[in-house]
């Protein structure tokens, strides 16, 4: 497996882990028979932790997408590799962010990745302008 499909992987523990570990931290307070009980997600911190947990879901298609269509158009690996790397940086500070309740760098930081994800999935169109 490539660097880059191993920080695919990386960014779904990611956001499986963050909505994880405040089932984790508030464990007496989960029930397992609701886990979508509006009740857990009242206090302040569960309720970022569910918001970063779903833009993950909502990432993690584009950046899989991105980064196989980059790898199976033969797009320069170590690019792809050194991409999918800063992405997954970006996406650890946006959830950390998001859990410290900072919008305006959360935000920079959302679009970042988006940029990010962007490279990746147009560089198969841009490959003979970039060093191999």
């Amino acid at each position: 497996m490539t660097l880059a499909e191993w920080c695919v992987f990386g960014a779904l523990l990611l956001y499986l882990l963050t909505i994880v570990s405040i089932k984790w931290i508030r464990f007496r307070g989960f029930d397992n028979s609701r886990p979508r009980d509006p009740a857990f997600y009242e206090d302040a911190i569960a309720q970022r932790a569910l918001g970063a947990h779903q833009n993950g879901i909502e990432t993690f298609p584009f950046f899989t997408f991105a980064v196989l269509l980059a790898e199976f158009r033969d797009s320069p690996q170590r690019l792809i590799d050194e991409l999918a790397v800063l992405f997954l940086i970006v996406r650890v500070a946006y959830v950390l962010t998001y859990l410290g309740n900072r919008p305006t760098l959360r935000s920079i930081l959302w679009s970042i990745g988006f940029a990010i994800n962007l490279g990746i999935f147009f560089m198969p169109m841009l490959k003979r302008f970039l060093p191999v």
